[in-house]
């Protein structure tokens, strides 16, 4: 089993703020020699954080974590609103925008999110999360339970 690690960025409201995390991901994973996450958690990191920079005001952040034999990474944004993410419709990969939530559901072994609230008394936004686990290999391959 591999030992647990944790890691957290935070990112600017900026148009590279999807390239940064990308890149800054990749080198966490080769750093802990998990290249076999890299294509699909890169994919799906800079969906969740282009939709952070495009629906949401204000700084996000992107936190990756190993558990076990799972690699989850989570993206928080200032935004409460949570889409509706099993309403996703299959992604247009076509297609140069809306295909974010598509994508994860099909390439993520999990996934899920939920509103902090405005954050009156607290941070507040919203967290939208998925986990890859030791089997997956494809960036585009189908679902595992």
């Amino acid at each position: 089993m591999t030992s647990d690690w944790d890691y957290a960025l935070e990112i600017p409201d900026h148009p590279r703020a999807p390239r940064i995390a990308r890149h800054v991901l990749r080198l966490i994973l080769e750093e802990h020699g998990e290249q076999q996450f890299a294509d699909t958690a890169e994919l799906l990191t800079s969906e969740l954080v282009t939709n952070a920079h495009r629906h949401a005001r204000g700084s996000a952040s992107v936190r990756v974590k190993r558990i076990g034999e799972r690699l989850r990474v989570s993206v928080w944004d200032g935004n409460p609103e949570l889409p509706a993410l099993d309403a996703a419709p299959p992604p247009d990969l076509g297609a140069e925008d809306g295909r974010g939530l598509g994508l994860v559901r099909l390439c993520a072994d999990s996934y899920g999110g939920f509103s902090l609230g405005t954050g009156t008394l607290g941070t507040g936004g919203k967290l939208i999360w998925f986990e890859l686990g030791e089997e997956r290999t494809p960036a585009l391959g189908a679902p595992h339970a």
